[in-house]
């Protein structure tokens, strides 16, 4: 199954050349996901080739304005081009506020539906489940209350062995219970175990995005042994003064947290605009985590 994420915007409070603000679009068994929507994302996605009409779900941190504010615009685009289907919006109570206040002064009466779910910023709740993923919300340390989400990927059924099954004369009715985990018993009465005629399938995986937020173990236990952590890294560790008080990480404790809950692959990003080049943030970043990419841009990273 189709598990991964292209990144859209990768800078933080303000964009700089070449860097937008905070967005990433996950692509999960051909389900779009838009994770975060700051100035510019509509602009990204028909850079990057993402059909907008193909997501359905948008899950926003917090209220800042470089994870959200592409957000009224993209709505207002995918009215302005005819869209019908409801689109489930995941975000702060508040947000809905906002977009209200937007469409009223616009005179704007949308075409399609919002479901809009509120998020909560003080535990960490499942708030989407369908037959691909379910999406935990993350509760981070910034200065407003912020929301990361944990994407994981629903277990497969078994695979079957399809040579030996057409040996055996095994009926098609048979398949979907052998992939459930059944045995089969034939007509003479022969039982045969399942996983003679299966396969276990691969092991769900996991996409852990953490956006802003300060160094704090209370959710590391929530995103431990994820296959990739996406980690917000604004500054180098030079400046964890400045970090700390403006509740953000540096690129060395975004490094720390992906050993420390076990991360497969790390991926940084949400980098201050004061850094016009980004290898002193990746370098500082693999010191500590070697498996460490930058969220730039335009790349597809396979999860």
């Amino acid at each position: 199954m189709r598990f991964e994420v292209t990144i859209l915007g990768s800078s933080s409070a303000t964009p700089i050349y070449n860097r937008n603000p905070t967005s990433q679009v996950l692509n999960i068994n051909e389900r779009l996901y838009l994770v975060d929507c700051g100035e510019g994302t509509q602009q990204q996605m028909l850079r990057f080739d993402v059909r907008a009409s193909r997501i359905d779900h948008i899950f926003i941190s917090h209220l800042h304005g470089d994870h959200y504010l592409g957000l009224v615009g993209l709505l207002s685009s995918l009215h302005l081009n005819g869209r019908k289907k409801t689109l489930k919006l995941f975000g702060p109570p508040q947000l809905l506020e906002i977009i209200d206040l937007q469409f009223k002064y616009s005179e704007t009466v949308l075409q399609y539906q919002i479901d809009f779910i509120p998020t909560n910023p003080l535990a960490a709740e499942t708030i989407l489940v369908n037959e691909d993923v379910s999406v935990e919300t993350i509760p981070l340390n910034h200065r407003i209350s912020c929301t990361g989400f944990l994407f994981r990927e629903k277990k497969r059924l078994r695979k079957l062995y399809k040579e030996k099954l057409e040996r055996l004369a095994v009926p098609v009715e048979h398949f979907t219970a052998l992939k459930k985990g059944a045995d089969y018993v034939d007509l003479k009465g022969r039982v045969y175990k399942n996983d003679e005629l299966t396969s276990d399938s691969d092991n769900p995986r996991s996409f852990a995005y953490c956006s802003d937020t300060m160094f704090d173990e209370r959710y590391f236990e929530q995103i431990k042994g994820a296959d990739m952590l996406y980690h917000e890294a604004t500054f180098l560790h030079a400046m964890l003064d400045r970090a700390n008080d403006t509740h953000h990480t540096t690129a060395l404790q975004a490094a720390q947290i992906a050993n420390i809950t076990g991360a497969k692959k790390l991926l940084i990003g949400h980098f201050s605009a004061r850094y016009k080049t980004l290898d002193e943030l990746l370098e500082e970043a693999q010191s500590e985590f070697p498996n460490t990419a930058l969220a730039i841009e335009g790349k597809t990273f396979f999860i």
